[in-house]
């Protein structure tokens, strides 16, 4: 196609939460964790994870190019399972997780950590009897890079957010950062479509923030919103749409009403 013609096309983007934390099954995690605040997935949520990320190769009606995940451990974890079961060679239908895949294409997806998709960082998400006593959180991202699948890790992407926000960050500013990191992400990257593993909170934010009158009652583990917008592309310039929600309430885990039921 001539550079001067105009490309239109949908982007779509995928927004996940995280597997079962173990802090909310095993009561006697927490007193022994170096890191309370920051609990890994129980056995049952790396499965759930790799589970739900198999049926995307079916249900999802276009591929994932890039995936963008949350510092925190639970996040990684999920990610990591996300990108096996995405990239798996052999789609076994036995497979319950990434420890059952025996080889993966790295060349389908690029993964990166991004702060800005990090849990809210306030004493209504994180007990403060758990949370660092001096408000800091922080992340070996090299660590944590490594967790993932080998040659998936994209460490040319520089960061949305170059640092985690503050600690008792508000409602407002945390609902405010996940709408712009959702809109960030896509706009640097308009021509792929896009996997963010993050909190619930953020699930929720997909969804009431692109979905006029819109309250969200929760979303399940692994949950996910799909999301998409028209672009249009000429002369490496690109012109977007708003996003449409194309998730139904009850439909991938997450649970919503419209306001105008109530009135």
């Amino acid at each position: 196609m001539d550079s001067s013609e105009t490309k239109t096309y949908y982007q779509n983007v995928v927004v996940m939460r995280h597997g079962d934390r173990m802090d909310n099954f095993d009561p006697t995690w927490v007193p022994t964790a170096e890191r309370p605040w920051d609990p890994p997935l129980t056995h049952d949520g790396l499965a759930r994870a790799f589970r739900t990320c198999r049926t995307f190769r079916t249900t999802l009606p276009f591929p994932i190019h890039r995936v963008f995940v949350s510092p925190f451990l639970r996040c990684v974890q999920t990610a990591s399972e996300v990108v096996a079961a995405v990239c798996a060679v052999d789609d076994n239908p036995n497979a319950k997780s990434s420890a059952h895949v025996g080889s993966i294409d790295p060349s389908k997806v690029k993964v990166s950590i991004e702060y800005g998709l990090c849990e809210m960082l306030s004493s209504e998400a994180i007990r403060p009897d758990v949370a660092p006593k001096d408000g800091i959180f922080t992340f070996d991202v090299p660590q944590l890079e490594a967790m993932l699948p080998s040659g998936t890790v994209d460490r040319t992407v520089e960061p949305v957010y170059q640092e985690l926000p503050q600690w008792e960050e508000t409602l407002m500013a945390n609902t405010s950062r996940y709408e712009q990191i959702i809109k960030a992400l896509a706009d640097k990257y308009p021509s792929e479509n896009l996997l963010l593993v993050t909190h619930g909170a953020a699930v929720g934010v997909s969804i009431s923030s692109f979905l006029e009158d819109t309250t969200v009652v929760g979303s399940n583990y692994c949950a996910y919103s799909e999301l998409r917008r028209p672009i249009s592309c000429k002369d490496e310039s690109f012109t977007a749409g708003k996003f449409e929600v194309l998730t139904k309430s009850g439909q991938t885990g997450i649970t919503f009403f419209s306001n105008k039921q109530l009135e």
